[in-house]
């Protein structure tokens, strides 16, 4: 079984995708958006800590204003021991950025 255990109970990796769709679909600011799903994974699991990454390709910024085409925009929203503990975060960011190749 495939998951994040979270204090020995354990959350199926398709449910992260539909808590991040719930709020995706309001209309809002992707800074808001990160905390958003943080706060509800820290919530709903109460875990030691919550790190939520969120990459974002706005059209608005592809049509119109800067038009600079392929221009990503990364937020963060952080709970607990990653928001407490500088050496957490900072492994959390390094596994980030070595998955996605930067």
């Amino acid at each position: 079984m495939k998951g994040v255990r979270v204090r020995g109970r354990v959350v199926g990796l398709s449910k992260l995708p539909r808590v991040l769709e719930v709020f995706a679909r309001r209309l809002q600011v992707q800074e808001r958006l990160s905390q958003q799903v943080a706060e509800a994974l820290q919530e709903a699991l109460r875990p030691r800590g919550v790190a939520v990454l969120v990459e974002g390709v706005h059209l608005c910024m592809m049509m119109r204003g800067v038009e600079k085409q392929g221009s990503k925009t990364v937020t963060s929203g952080l709970f607990g021991e990653f928001r407490s503990s500088p050496a957490l975060r900072s492994e959390f960011l390094s596994a980030v950025r070595g998955s996605r190749g930067v």
